[in-house]
C-alpha cells in the first residue's frame, strides 16, 4: 500500500468566494456558505484521478498552508476560514473514506498563545471529525513582524499538551510570507529548519516523550548540513550525539531529488522518514531528465537498490500508519 502522509485539498470554487469575502470584509460576513455535495465530490475526484496516475492509495490531506490567513487581522479571519476548510476536507473524507484521512488546519494568529482557540479546533477536529493529526505553522506572523518563540519554547506547551492527550502528530509547515526576499515555498524550508534546532536544543522531549512531530521536505536543511551541526553538539559539550537527537524527530520525502532522498535515508535512516508528495502542489512539474512529474517519487524511491523490500515498505506503509494511528486495509 502506498500512503502519502503530505497532501493538501483543492477546495471548491465556492470556499474560495467564501475565502474572498472573509479577506474583503474582514470576517465579516461570518456565516458559513453552503458547499454543494456535488462541488466537493468534484474536488475528490479530481484529486483521486492525479492518486491513481501515480498509484497512490490513500493520502494524508490538509488545508493548503500558503491559504491559511494565519497573519491577517482580526484573528476571527483565521479561526472561520481554517474551521470551514476542515469542515470541507470531512465531508471529503466521509466520500471517500477509503482514500483520504483529514489533517487538521489551525486557527493559529500571530504572537496569540495556542491555548484556547488552536487547542479547541485541535479537539473537535480529532474527536468530532475523526482527524488524525495537525499542521503547525512556526511563524503566524508570516514574516510580516518578529515571529512567537521558536518550538522548544514553553509557549507552544498547552498544543503540545493536548497533542500528547489526544496522540495526534504535527506537521510542520509554515503558510504564507510577507517578506519580498523570501517565497513562500523558500520560508518553508527556513522555518522548518529553525523548528529542528529550537526542539532538539530544548528540554521539550523530556517534557513530552510522547510527542510527535513531522518535519516535511527532506527536514528542512538540517540533514544535509549535518557536520557543521555534529561539530556543533561536540563544541557545546553535548552527551548526546546529534544524530541520535535527530531521532526523536520524524521526515517526509517531499525534496523531489533521488540525491537529496538517498542522503536523507542514509542519515536519518529509513525507520523515521514518510513517504510525502504534496501532490498536487509545488513538484507538479515535468523533470525533462525522468520524463515524470518531480513529485512522483513512488519509482524515484524503488528505483534505489540498495533499499530493502521491508524498507521501502516502511517508507510507504508501516511508518505512516504506527506514527497516525491508521488503520487501513
Amino acid at each position: 500500500m502506498i500512503i502519502d502522509s503530505h497532501a493538501h485539498i483543492v477546495m471548491p470554487q465556492e470556499s474560495y468566494k467564501y475565502f474572498t469575502e472573509l479577506v474583503g470584509g474582514r470576517g465579516n460576513p461570518s456565516g458559513n456558505p453552503t458547499i454543494p455535495d456535488a462541488s466537493i465530490r468534484a474536488s475528490g475526484e479530481a484529486l483521486l484521478k492525479i492518486m491513481d496516475s501515480v498509484g497512490t492509495d490513500i493520502q494524508l490531506i490538509s488545508p493548503r498552508p500558503y491559504l491559511q490567513l494565519h497573519s491577517l487581522k482580526p484573528a476571527i479571519v483565521s479561526e472561520l476560514w481554517n474551521r470551514h476548510v476542515n469542515d470541507v476536507i470531512y465531508r471529503l473524507v466521509e466520500m471517500f473514506p477509503d482514500r483520504f484521512r483529514g489533517v487538521a488546519g489551525l486557527p493559529q494568529h500571530r504572537h496569540e498563545c495556542p491555548s484556547v482557540r488552536v487547542v479547541a479546533e485541535l479537539e473537535r477536529c480529532v474527536k468530532e471529525l475523526g482527524f488524525v493529526g495537525c499542521l503547525i505553522n512556526p511563524d503566524p506572523t508570516e514574516g510580516d513582524e518578529l515571529p512567537p518563540p521558536g518550538l522548544g519554547d514553553p509557549f507552544w506547551y498547552p498544543l503540545y499538551e493536548k497533542m500528547v492527550e489526544l496522540d495526534v502528530p504535527a506537521l510542520i509547515h509554515s503558510a504564507g510570507s510577507c517578506q519580498p526576499r523570501e517565497s513562500y515555498t523558500l520560508k518553508f524550508i527556513n522555518e522548518e529548519s529553525t523548528a529542528v534546532i529550537s526542539l532538539l536544543t530544548s528540554d521539550t522531549f523530556e517534557r513530552f516523550p510522547e510527542l510527535k512531530i513531522v518535519i516535511p521536505h527532506g527536514g528542512g536543511a538540517i540533514p544535509y548540513q549535518m557536520g557543521r551541526f555534529r561539530a556543533w553538539n561536540v563544541r557545546k559539550g553535548e552527551e548526546q550525539s546529534f544524530d541520535d537527537k535527530l531521532k526523536k524527530l520524524h521526515f517526509d520525502t517531499c525534496n523531489y531529488s533521488r540525491e537529496a532522498l538517498e542522503f536523507l535515508f542514509k542519515v536519518v535512516g529509513t525507520d523515521n522518514v514518510l513517504f510525502g508528495t504534496e501532490k498536487p502542489g509545488t513538484g507538479s512539474a515535468r523533470d525533462p531528465v525522468s520524463g515524470r512529474d518531480f513529485d512522483h517519487l513512488k519509482p524515484v524511491i524503488e528505483e534505489i537498490d540498495w533499499l530493502s523490500d521491508e524498507q521501502r515498505r516502511n517508507l510507504f506503509e508501516c511508518n505512516c500508519c504506527s506514527l497516525y494511528n491508521l488503520n487501513v486495509k
